[in-house]
């Protein structure tokens, strides 16, 4: 059986990748989507184990000292992370694995497990951006204002990422993120 193989895709909030990732598990049932941990409470219509597995500070700690994560990070106050075990279990089972990750988890995915590729979704422009995270209607004014001054933190990260797609037409976008995927498989398993 070939091994699947583990991508991360990063990217700032309202470049997309959410879209994308669900549009390719609609696409290629060989994909699982690795659901992250949080501490931050649920969000109206979030479903756990689904949208995050929710979690407290407490049992994430846990996690963290008995290596139960592969990545973790803090983001606006609250604690994420990619579960190990699961993870690691659907690649050796031949499952592609994504993550949707941000860039500080996706170096230390990359330093756990260097075969990962990385994927930076980059929104078409700064401004059409701004126009995505302002028109969520979701966040305040503070808030809007802080995701975008670390959107362009995160967009600085794109040229340590193995591929780049911008996102200016969502059905292109998720094609050229599949294609990626074939052809890093097709390494695979030529190589093995």
């Amino acid at each position: 059986m070939t091994r699947g193989k583990l991508f991360v895709i990063s990217g700032p909030s309202g470049a997309g990748k959410g879209t994308i990732c669900k549009r390719l598990l609609e696409k290629d049932s060989n994909i699982r989507f690795s659901v992250s941990m949080t501490t931050r409470l649920p969000r109206e219509g979030e479903v756990e184990g689904v949208d995050y597995y929710f979690v407290d500070k407490t049992e994430f700690e846990q996690l963290l000292i008995n290596g139960g994560l592969l990545e973790h990070n803090r983001y606006l106050d609250n604690f994420y992370g990619t579960p190990r075990k699961q993870v690691l279990g659907w690649i050796e089972e031949g499952y592609n694995v994504i993550l949707e990750i941000d860039y500080h988890g996706a170096f230390q995915v990359r330093d756990a497990y260097p075969d990962c590729v990385l994927i930076f979704i980059m929104p078409p422009s700064i401004e059409e951006l701004e126009a995505r995270i302002t028109g969520r209607g979701t966040e305040t004014e503070e808030v809007r204002e802080r995701r975008l001054k670390e959107a362009l933190g995160e967009i600085a990260q794109a040229e340590k990422y193995d591929y780049t797609v911008v996102n200016d037409n969502l059905d292109a976008a998720v094609d050229r993120v599949s294609q990626i995927m074939k052809e890093e498989q097709n390494v695979i398993s030529i190589n093995q």
